[in-house]
């Protein structure tokens, strides 16, 4: 099965000569140059886009897509939602970096709707979404409660079951 994953949004025009501005979702938000090629999604259509160049620019991003080539066909595209095949973002969940000492890698795709539960058994409820604080990211957890548990694999964070979409917290549950 194949899925799609959304990293960013075409955000406005850059310049005339068709290149665009992009939200980007990934972390750092250059990333989002290095998968190809984007399905962009926009009222109910979708376009397939081949990223031919790009680069950061000031907070944001600016990209050139094959035969999008003016100022007019780059407006067009403007609020097109960006995916990806999921294939492309690389390793799945829990595939470890190259190197013994190297921490796990986690989408944060793959993370939303896991089950979330103490060390103890006691379960917490599902990942809503994530979040970056600066400091560390943080998992909302909805169930009977909510929950703002930040992502520190090792300590807080003690394993990530991909198979079973469970991941298991070092966390009081009342708080």
């Amino acid at each position: 099965m194949n899925r799609r994953v959304s990293i960013g949004r075409v955000s406005g025009v850059f310049g005339v000569r068709g290149w665009v501005k992009v939200y980007s979702y990934t972390s750092p938000r250059v990333n989002v140059l290095r998968y190809s090629p984007w399905y962009l999604l926009q009222d109910g259509r979708e376009v397939t886009q081949k990223v031919i160049a790009g680069q950061a620019h000031g907070d944001g991003v600016v990209a050139s897509l094959a035969n999008i080539e003016d100022r007019d066909a780059a407006a067009a595209l403007i609020g097109a939602e960006i995916e990806v095949d999921r294939a492309t973002l690389g390793p799945e969940l829990g595939a470890e970096h190259r190197g013994p000492a190297a921490p796990k890698e986690f989408f944060w795709v793959d993370l939303h709707g896991m089950e979330v539960r103490t060390r103890t058994g006691t379960s917490l409820g599902f990942v809503d979404h994530l979040f970056e604080t600066g400091a560390n990211d943080v998992m909302v957890v909805v169930g009977t409660g909510r929950h703002l548990i930040p992502f520190l694999y090792g300590s807080v964070v003690e394993s990530v079951d991909g198979d079973r979409r469970l991941i298991t917290v070092d966390w009081d549950p009342d708080f």
